[in-house]
C-alpha cells in the first residue's frame, strides 16, 4: 500500500502549512530549479513554517536530471547539517519531484519528502505514485527506487504559468489515464476545448486523472502487475525520448507518450483487436496537437536497440501493456521484431512523415 496522501488544495497555503507541520522535522529545505524558483517559490514565501527553510537551486531541464545534480543536492544536504529527520520538499515538474524524491529516499537511508507539482504532467504522472529516477547512461530513468512522498499537493493556480508545450505534454498522460479507464472520461478529455482552457474545468480533469492513477498504485506500489497498466505508450515513448536525447534536441515527456500511444494503440489493434475507430479518434487529436517525431526506416534498428532496454523486459523480450478496448487491459504483450517495424512504418504513414 503506498502512504502517499494526495490532496487537491481549495487553499494552498493552509494545506501546505497543514502537511508541514504533520511531519515531525529539524529542518526543512525547498528545492526548486531555475524556472520554478522564479515563477513558483514566491507563492511560498508567506507561510511561516517555511520561514527558515533552506534553498536548493538546480538547474532546469530533463538533461540535468542525472548523477551530477544528484550528488549537488546530496552535497547540500550534508553541508546543511541534514539528518535522517530533516524535510525535503520538491517544489517543480516531473524532473524536480523525480530527482528531489531519489535524493530524499536515498540521503540517510532517506528521509520524508513533499511533491508540490507545477506542471501538468507532474500533477498527474511524475509526482504520484512513488517512483523516483535519475536518467544515467543515455538511458531515461534507469536509476531510482520506489518511496511515495509523505504527500502531494495538487494546486492547479500553477497551471496558469504553463505554456501550451507543457500543458499537452501533461495533456497526454491523462489521455493514457483515459484509455485504461472508460469510454466516459476517454471521450471527455477528446472533446475538451484545449484551444481555450476552462481551468475550473481542467482541474475536475485533473482530479479525476489523478484519482485512476492513484487507484492502481494502491493496488500495485512496486509494478508487479496491475500498475503495468500505466506504462501504455511508453515503451515506444522512452525510445523516442532517448533518440531525442542521442540527437541532442530533447522532447517533452509527454510528447513521446503522445507519439507512442499512436504505436501502441496500432499493436493493440493488430494483437488484440481494439477497435479502429476509437484508434483513429485518438491518432487525429494526438496529430493534431502533438506535431510528429520525425525519423526514417534508417533509425528502426536504434529504436528497436532502445526498447530492448526497458525495464519492463524479461530476458530480450520487449514487454508492451497493450488494451483490447478502452479499459480492458492486456498486460505482459510481446511483438515481433518484423511487427515493430510495421508499426514504426504505419506510424510514419499516419503522421505524415
Amino acid at each position: 500500500m503506498t502512504n502517499e496522501g494526495v490532496i487537491i488544495c481549495q487553499n494552498f497555503q493552509h494545506d501546505l502549512t497543514k502537511a508541514v507541520s504533520q511531519c515531525a522535522h529539524d529542518q526543512v529545505y525547498i528545492l526548486t530549479d531555475e524556472t520554478t524558483h522564479e515563477l513558483c517559490l514566491p507563492l511560498l514565501s508567506n507561510i511561516s513554517v517555511l520561514s527558515d527553510a533552506k534553498h536548493i537551486v538546480i538547474n532546469s531541464g530533463d538533461v540535468h536530471k542525472n548523477l551530477e545534480t544528484l550528488a549537488n543536492v546530496w552535497q547540500t544536504l550534508s553541508d546543511g547539517g541534514a539528518t535522517r529527520h530533516s524535510l525535503l520538499i520538491c517544489l517543480g515538474g516531473g524532473m524536480v519531484t523525480d530527482l528531489g524524491g531519489f535524493a530524499a529516499s536515498t540521503f540517510k537511508r532517506g528521509i520524508p519528502y513533499i511533491n508540490i507539482p507545477t506542471t501538468l504532467l507532474a500533477m498527474v504522472d511524475a509526482a504520484v505514485g512513488g517512483k523516483t529516477a535519475i536518467n544515467f547512461n543515455g538511458l531515461k530513468n534507469e536509476v531510482g527506487v520506489f518511496q511515495p512522498a509523505i504527500k502531494v499537493l495538487l494546486e492547479t493556480e500553477f497551471l496558469r504559468t504553463l505554456d501550451s508545450y507543457n500543458l499537452f505534454s501533461g495533456y497526454a498522460e491523462m489521455l493514457k489515464h483515459g484509455l485504461i479507464s472508460n469510454h466516459d472520461i476517454l471521450n471527455e478529455l477528446l472533446s475538451f476545448n484545449t484551444a481555450d482552457i476552462d481551468y475550473i474545468r481542467l482541474k475536475q480533469l485533473v482530479a479525476q486523472s489523478v484519482s485512476v492513477k492513484e487507484g492502481i498504485v494502491e493496488k500495485d506500489p512496486r509494478e508487479q502487475n496491475i500498475r503495468k497498466a500505466l506504462n501504455l505508450g511508453h515503451t515506444v515513448g522512452h525510445a523516442f525520448e532517448s533518440l531525442a536525447m542521442k540527437r541532442h534536441r530533447p522532447v517533452l515527456h509527454g510528447y513521446a507518450v503522445a507519439w507512442g500511444l499512436v504505436c501502441e494503440l496500432y499493436l493493440s489493434h493488430i494483437n488484440v483487436q481494439f477497435p479502429r475507430d476509437v484508434m483513429r479518434r485518438v491518432i487525429y487529436f494526438i496529430h493534431d496537437n502533438y506535431g510528429t517525431f520525425p525519423f526514417t526506416c534508417d533509425d528502426y534498428e536504434q529504436l528497436y536497440n532502445y526498447m530492448t532496454h526497458d525495464k519492463k523486459n524479461q530476458g530480450d523480450t520487449i514487454n508492451f501493456t497493450l488494451l483490447n478496448d478502452v479499459g480492458e487491459l492486456r498486460l505482459n504483450q510481446t511483438a515481433s521484431q518484423s511487427l515493430i517495424y510495421e508499426m514504426f512504418d504505419f506510424y510514419r504513414e499516419c503522421m505524415g512523415l
